[in-house]
């Protein structure tokens, strides 16, 4: 990757609408090479694939528990377990396999503390094999970035 490949990534990241034409400008092309470039980029992985933000809160779950979860187990069979069954439930947007004090961080949307209850009742205390939870709400997002481009 060159300077260009990140450009045209970093303004991706922004709008990934954007069309090609107004994208090679952007970037100082001219069309043809920045979707070829593009077209590479999605071949090889680097671009994974283009997606929308939505606004959490208007669709109804505005607030964000993280949830720290340790397993009883450690085998290969119960961690795959875990982790197809937090995969299946909605409300959670992301699972980390973490170091540390505990097993996995789990991102979670909710309605409130009466939302989260019955997130925990009905969803995340079924899933087999859990020991440990601990949960935070955040209060407010910083910084939310889809990835990190390294300068080339």
């Amino acid at each position: 990757m060159d300077r260009i490949d990140v450009k045209i990534l970093r303004t991706l990241m922004a709008d990934a609408k954007i069309p090609n034409a107004q994208l090679a400008e952007k970037v100082g092309l001219s069309a043809s090479p920045c979707w070829q470039r593009v077209r590479r980029m999605e071949k090889e992985g680097i671009i994974k694939g283009y997606s929308v933000q939505l606004d959490q809160a208007k669709l109804g779950a505005s607030e964000i528990a993280l949830v720290e979860v340790t397993l009883d187990r450690h085998e290969d069979d119960v961690l795959e377990a875990f982790g197809k069954a937090v995969s299946k439930i909605p409300e959670i947007l992301e699972v980390y396999l973490t170091t540390g004090e505990y097993d996995y961080l789990l991102k979670v949307a909710v309605a409130g503390t009466s939302g989260y209850e019955e997130f925990l009742r009905t969803k995340l205390y079924r899933v087999p094999g859990i020991r440990h939870s601990r949960s935070s709400f955040t209060l407010k997002c910083l910084k939310h970035a889809q990835a990190y481009v390294p300068d080339a």
